[in-house]
């Protein structure tokens, strides 16, 4: 963690107080005083000690919607969005990905769904980590595939404006959030970031957002969270559970897909079907970056079939980007 400036610290004995009770005695903070703390906390005001005590107190307790949605407007307070050429004139509405898990046991397919979007016109930023030890990320894939991450925000907008198709690490698209993710390593457990990041709004024109998860119960939080406050839910969200905690559809199984818009949970596919209902997908043999890459490009040559999970998402992707 980086000291503050001693000069502008910021003190928050009284909010640990409240949230660090445990899980049974903490109380959630008023909205006031949740944006007071993130804010502080993505300015790097809060000292060492007690940051580490206020991310180990919400991995404990938990966020509740309120209190995610005041920091998801402090997240998107702390950096500039991302303009897309052509804006309102384009057939799609701008998409984002998040990818902040990478592939441990199965491909990462993330990259695949981009470029089938982008080949379609759909304006896609991949946001992500850019190295994971253990897992393969998306930027890796994207690497190999001879596509390098954009270094700013004007790349950024190039590339969506000359390929439709950007990958940018959470260092180059929004560096206070990217502060307070890179504690995990330090830290040993994942902090409120973590959830935050995949929820972000990109865009200075609302998007398209996939959102994904793991664990059933995120499913009610986070659909709580959209339901109940429509500035989080600007540009609507796809919501469905994670490939190992990415936002692309499993070759092995249909899960259910939810589109959260206008204060509504919109079931779109759904509910789970067993594994025996999906089709045998021939996938790459290894998981590495470049087995995967030259997997994708045989894919985008029409030398392999696109998996049919994929095939689905990206034409429900499509029909819920599309302009009116």
């Amino acid at each position: 963690m980086n000291a503050p400036d001693s000069t502008d610290t910021f003190s928050c004995a009284r909010f640990i107080k409240e949230i660090g009770r445990g899980p049974n005695g903490a109380r959630s903070l008023s909205p006031e005083d949740t944006q007071t703390l993130y804010a502080a906390m993505l300015d790097g005001r809060v000292p060492e000690l007690e940051l580490g005590a206020v991310l180990l107190a919400y991995r404990l307790k938990g966020e509740t919607a309120d209190e995610l949605a005041v920091m998801l407007a402090a997240a998107h307070a702390s950096f500039t969005p991302i303009a897309v050429a052509g804006g309102a004139g384009g057939a799609y509405r701008p998409v984002s990905i998040p990818s902040y898990n990478g592939a441990r046991k199965q491909p990462n397919l993330v990259p695949l769904l981009a470029l089938l979007l982008a080949r379609e016109g759909v304006p896609t930023l991949v946001h992500g980590v850019s190295e994971d030890p253990g897992r393969v990320t998306s930027a890796e894939i994207f690497a190999a595939l001879n596509l390098p991450a954009a270094h700013d925000h004007a790349e950024i907008e190039a590339q969506l404006g000359e390929r439709r198709v950007a990958f940018a690490s959470i260092e180059t698209l929004a560096p206070k959030l990217a502060r307070l993710l890179s504690l995990r390593r330090r830290m040993g457990v994942r902090n409120s970031t973590h959830t935050l990041v995949k929820l972000l709004q990109p865009f200075a024109e609302p998007g398209l957002r996939l959102v994904n998860y793991t664990h059933p119960a995120y499913r009610e939080s986070l659909s709580a969270l959209f339901a109940a406050h429509p500035d989080a839910a600007v540009g609507g969200a796809l919501l469905a559970r994670g490939t190992e905690g990415e936002a692309v559809a499993d070759t092995r199984r249909q899960v259910q897909v939810d589109w959260l818009h206008d204060g509504v949970c919109e079931t779109l596919i759904g509910p789970v079907r067993s594994s025996p209902d999906m089709p045998e997908v021939d996938l790459p043999e290894g998981r590495d970056a470049a087995t995967t890459a030259a997997w994708i490009e045989a894919v985008l040559r029409g030398h392999a079939p696109v998996p049919e999970a994929i095939a689905r998402q990206v034409e429900t992707i499509k029909r819920i980007a599309k302009r009116a």
